[in-house]
């Protein structure tokens, strides 16, 4: 008889350990990817895949953090940009250095393998301005395949193919 009494504590014992591994099991169960708090609020995360200041429809920079509809007039306003230089110019007549260089975290001037400056070059994600300079040293290339290479010895795979996002048309 004594037994019998210890047989609901039993399932009770059971009937909890259930609920606490079906909780736990939910809890390590796959999600959704995390999304970063900037992506929820519709901008753009910081990415290697950048607007390209040139050819972006002007509404798209609505989507780089801190750009709103001047700012996004302004940067349409003095294309076609060159040189990385020159967007940072135009834009310190408006913001602060701190804040172009946020921006640059999400749009680029396209590089021409043959005629963009140093600091242009060295928009290419893991490359120092002194592999850019060396890039600019090394010119002129007979083709995009040829610079991809120089910056392949230069800073490696991995800027190679970052550089392939930056580059004007041939």
């Amino acid at each position: 008889m004594k037994t019998l009494r210890f047989i609901p504590i039993l399932f009770l014992a059971i009937a909890l350990t259930r609920c606490q591994s079906d909780k736990a099991s939910k809890n390590t169960a796959p999600s959704e990817p995390a999304m970063d708090a900037s992506v929820e609020q519709g901008k753009r995360p910081v990415t290697a895949e950048k607007l390209n200041l040139n050819t972006t429809p002007t509404e798209e920079f609505l989507t780089v953090p801190g750009v709103g509809d001047r700012m996004a007039h302004e940067f349409d306003e003095y294309r076609p940009y060159v040189s990385i230089v020159e967007f940072r110019r135009e834009m310190a007549k408006y913001v602060d250095e701190q804040t172009i260089m946020a921006y640059e975290d999400h749009v680029y001037v396209p590089i021409d393998i043959n005629e963009s400056d140093a600091e242009t070059v060295a928009q290419i994600l893991g490359l120092e301005l002194a592999g850019a300079e060396a890039l600019v040293a090394a010119r002129p290339y007979a083709s995009q395949d040829d610079f991809i290479a120089k910056v392949t010895e230069i800073a490696g795979g991995i800027s190679s193919q970052f550089a392939r996002l930056y580059l004007a048309g041939e």
